[in-house]
């Protein structure tokens, strides 16, 4: 089953890209310079996602995660 989200997600994708590159207005999103280059927003949200996922899990490796042994140490074991 997870197979078949992710192979889902990934038609998805490789069908909304090229989309937002044939339909890209002139205006753009804004007035910024980097708002009427083609698919950068499609580029920003995944490094955006793949920079929270990987933070994330540093995060949570490093700092919420306890060893097993944790609540039966002693006060004087370290």
């Amino acid at each position: 089953m997870k197979r078949i989200w992710i192979r889902l997600l990934a038609v998805t994708l490789a069908f909304f890209v090229p989309v937002d590159l044939f339909l890209h207005s002139e205006q753009g999103h804004g007035d910024f310079p980097w708002s009427h280059i083609p698919g950068f927003f499609a580029l920003f949200g995944f490094v955006a996602c793949v920079i929270i996922v990987v933070v994330s899990k540093l995060l949570g490796h490093y700092w919420l995660q306890r060893k097993e042994d944790y609540y039966d140490r002693d006060s004087n074991d370290k």
